[in-house]
């Protein structure tokens, strides 16, 4: 009885045919090969996460031009949290407890560029990591306008 079981349920199924399927093959079919430039197989954000914060250095001049584009960009991606004077009281920014920092405070201020981009880009407790959704010159730019913005509030 056990056998006349076996062979009803198996009548059906055509194993033969099932092997040379497509969805039972996947993992058979050989990818191409990917140019090596696609995938970065060093560097990356891992150099950042590695670096000493006293070594990075603001690429960008501290000019009237690049200071505007961190003022915009500080408007799209922290004004929200930081507020418009940079003192932590944004909209956002209201809902967190602890409030997020005050951007003019001078423990902020004594920072070096390179540690605050350090913060911006990988986080700092509740802050997000933004290098991936900020570009690395709009992050710097960023910094300038905060330097700039600072000198314009004497804490």
């Amino acid at each position: 009885p056990t056998l006349l079981i076996v062979l009803a349920l198996t009548a059906g199924c055509d194993y033969g045919r099932m092997k040379e399927d497509e969805a039972i093959q996947t993992h058979e079919t050989v990818l191409p090969e990917m140019p090596g430039r696609s995938i970065p197989r060093e560097g990356g954000i891992e150099v950042l996460r590695q670096a000493d914060s006293r070594d990075l250095r603001n690429p960008l001049p501290d000019s009237l031009q690049v200071v505007e584009r961190g003022r915009e960009r500080y408007g799209f991606y922290c004004r929200q949290c930081h507020g418009p004077k940079l003192d932590g009281r944004g909209t956002v920014g209201q809902s967190f407890a602890p409030l997020p920092t005050n951007l003019l405070d001078p423990k902020v201020q004594q920072r070096g560029d390179g540690e605050i981009f350090k913060r911006i880009s990988l986080g700092i407790k509740r802050h997000p990591p933004l290098w991936y959704t900020v570009s690395e010159e709009d992050r710097w730019a960023i910094i300038r306008y905060l330097r700039r913005a600072s000198s314009h509030h004497p804490g």
